[in-house]
């Protein structure tokens, strides 16, 4: 069947294109030659709402039922069905749809169509894909009030819905774009979806990032990042941080309830979708990313669950991945985007300040490339007494073939400090590249691909209250995160913005309180502080890097004022916000502080009421949150680590006697003391399989890891001749 036969069909059962057109927006324009292709199950609504966009852009429309199969067939659907059955009429129903052509059409697609490669490929090259993704609940109604009883591919003995999940997997496949369609969304409403996902993979250019230091007003060479620059480059080049320069996309109601229902991997996916362009990272190649790091290198089914803990305190367990932190959610899946996004005959090396739980994070993570490890170094600096004898052992058995770990007799802070500093040499980082062919990036929460997926759990937990009937959608919570670099709590502070509906962000710190402080007061004081080591060293820092997103957001995108505040302050160790600005503050973001004291009797507290074991910074966030919440609404408690990465702390908040000097021990010593979490087991064969075992330890002196930057450099890669 020719265009010209469907064309004259379409246009007969459409009518006048402009009679239909004032409710639509105008998102978005002509195709030109290229064809808008709706996919998606019977009874997502294909037909009508390719109708609707067709009106909408003035361009034919084709429904392939009507316009190509019943014209090639001379017979109904139905009909050709019942006369060759489900596996025959899949066959010439792909043939019928290669002989078809057209260009510049909106085209309903069946949906059976998809599960015939062959055709897919071929209609796949004339446009772009846009999948219905309707609710499974609407569909079954659109279905029943059809009197649809059977589809294409349904045996006897299969029920409706499981052939509709059956399906799901081919449309995955095949989308360049999804449209998530809300529970009980209209029609029109769906076509709005439509002609914005469009207009959105049509313009790439839209989506791009921006320093927090740079002017709105003025030119910026970090004015047009991509995605896919951003994950590669870590820190912009006027040393500030990436941020989208158009904010977060906001989702509705609806479509966060239809999220409730689905697992962690399916949300991640869905919530990504929404933040990382598919011309940076296709739909299906985001997919088996998302999958893969969120797998069976988790050791909960649910990756990430919430759990009560007391009264109306909830406590979300992150720390089910590989290193039993709450890093794993970010570097389980970053290295992957990292590798997808590397541009070809350059090797990288991936510099990481840690204060524990990043550095073993990022070593398990970017180990897991495969083929792609062999361009990418990884070198992990942290203060060699800053972080405890498990994160230790943690990161040191991982340094193998392009992986180092190297102590520091520092603090963390010197040794971001250090990082931050080479990258803005040009000196240093052109001489890598030219002699080396090597360009340095980071893994830290400061690279825009670490932090992203920090935003699926925050959105997760809550997701899972609403699915457990703790509340319903659109009921306030709380969300108390251990705070040291920000991250956290700046991820927390975006899924806000996506339309979670986060009452307070409430950042914890230990008596390293710098963040509580600040916003208190307004003023950010380094000057004679010091770093004192806690039992929560993780959140042992005094230079909170991800703050400046923080300060950039609330100020509007004020990249002239990030720069005037934050630039100098390793110079100046101050800088002050207005009245104005921290009130701004204030409304999103709480803050508090514990003391050792406090941190071990919050362990103690609940272990005495539940048998529960926290860790100390999951402790210190439930100190905090007592001291500050009014308990009108669930508080989510981020449990960032498993409680055998510090168990020395835990033991002496136990009060426990006899303590073995074995990391092992001291974990199955605990393990028996309490009724969870389960033990981790990826932690205990670590211990186990790893002695202690001799390290690299360089003095604090920037020109001494200036030096092991280089001598990595060699170690990894080739010269280039």
């Amino acid at each position: 069947m020719g265009l010209l036969d469907a064309v004259r069909a379409a246009r007969r059962r459409l009518g006048p294109l402009s009679a239909a057109r004032s409710w639509l927006s105008t998102e978005a324009s002509p195709p030109g030659d290229q064809n808008i292709l709706l996919m998606g199950a019977p009874g997502a609504g294909k037909t009508t709402v390719g109708r609707m966009v067709a009106r909408r852009l003035g361009l034919p429309v084709v429904d392939v039922d009507d316009d190509v199969l019943e014209t090639t067939w001379k017979m109904p659907v139905a009909a050709k069905l019942a006369a060759v059955g489900g596996e025959r009429f899949l066959e010439e129903e792909g043939q019928a749809l290669c002989n078809f052509s057209a260009s510049g059409c909106v085209v309903s697609l069946t949906g059976s169509n998809p599960l015939h490669a062959t055709a897919m490929r071929r209609l796949k090259e004339s446009g772009v894909v846009v999948y219905l993704d309707a609710d499974s609940e609407d569909i079954m109604r659109r279905l029943a009030a059809m009197q649809v009883n059977r589809i294409v591919g349904q045996e006897a003995g299969v029920s409706m819905r499981d052939i509709l999940r059956y399906r799901k997997q081919f449309y995955e496949k095949w989308l360049d774009v999804r449209v998530l369609c809300g529970v009980g969304v209209t029609a029109e409403e769906v076509a709005e979806k439509v002609l914005k996902a469009v207009a959105r993979y049509r313009d790439h250019s839209a989506e791009t990032f921006v320093s927090t230091r740079s002017d709105g007003g003025a030119p910026s060479s970090d004015g047009g990042k991509r995605f896919s620059d951003v994950v590669i480059e870590g820190l912009a080049a006027d040393g500030g941080l990436y941020v989208p320069k158009s904010g977060f996309p906001k989702m509705d109601a609806s479509e966060w309830r239809r999220l409730v229902a689905m697992s962690y991997p399916e949300r991640a996916l869905v919530l990504l979708e929404q933040c990382i362009h598919p011309m940076d990272v296709s739909a299906p190649e985001l997919r088996k990313m998302t999958f893969e790091a969120y797998g069976a290198n988790f050791s909960s089914e649910a990756v990430a669950p919430v759990k009560h803990l007391v009264d109306n305190q909830y406590v979300q367990e992150l720390f089910h991945g590989p290193t039993a932190s709450f890093k794993d959610l970010a570097l389980q899946l970053m290295p992957r985007l990292f590798a997808h996004c590397l541009p070809p005959m350059c090797n990288y090396l991936v510099l990481v300040a840690t204060s524990g739980d990043t550095g073993s994070a990022v070593l398990s993570g970017f180990g897991g490339l495969g083929a792609d490890a062999r361009r990418t170094g990884v070198l992990v600096f942290f203060p060699e007494d800053g972080v405890s004898e498990t994160q230790k052992l943690q990161m040191t058995s991982r340094t193998q073939g392009n992986a180092r770990a190297v102590g520091v007799l520092s603090d963390f802070d010197f040794c971001q400090r250090s990082i931050k500093r080479m990258f803005g040499e040009s000196g240093l980082t052109g001489h890598l590249a030219v002699e080396y062919g090597t360009v340095l990036s980071t893994a830290n929460s400061i690279n825009w691909a670490r932090l992203l997926p920090q935003v699926v759990y925050h959105s997760s937990a809550y997701l899972d209250l609403c699915r457990d009937g703790v509340i319903k959608f659109g009921d306030p919570v709380d969300v108390c995160v251990p705070t040291g670099n920000f991250g956290n709590a700046m991820s927390a502070v975006y899924a806000k913005q996506m339309g979670v509906p986060i009452r307070k962000v409430i950042c914890a710190s230990n008596h390293n309180r710098v963040v509580a402080d600040f916003l208190a007061t307004g003023e950010y004081d380094l000057r004679g502080r010091p770093l004192v080591p806690s039992y929560s060293p993780a959140i042992d820092i005094l230079t909170s890097s991800n703050l400046e997103r923080f300060v950039h957001l609330v100020s509007g995108g004020d990249g002239a004022l990030v720069k005037e505040l934050l630039a100098p302050l390793d110079g100046r160790r101050r800088f002050r916000v207005t009245g104005a600005l921290l009130g701004r503050m204030q409304r999103e973001v709480a803050a508090g502080w514990c003391s050792e004291g406090d941190c071990l009797a919050a362990i103690g507290s609940v272990h005495a009421q539940t048998g529960y074991l926290m860790d100390p910074h999951t402790a210190v966030a439930k100190a905090v949150a007592d001291g500050l919440r009014d308990d009108s609404c669930p508080a989510v408690l981020c449990a960032t680590a498993h409680y055998g990465k510090f168990a020395p702390a835990a033991l002496r908040a136990l009060r426990l006697r006899d303590v073995p000097e074995d990391p092992a021990e001291q974990l199955r010593r605990l393990g028996s003391a309490a009724s969870g979490p389960e033990m981790h087991g990826g932690l205990m064969r670590c211990l186990e399989e790893t002695g202690r075992r001799p390290h690299a330890v360089r003095r604090a002196d920037y020109g001494v890891l200036v030096e092991e930057v280089e001598t990595m450099v060699q170690d990894s890669f080739l010269s280039v001749v």
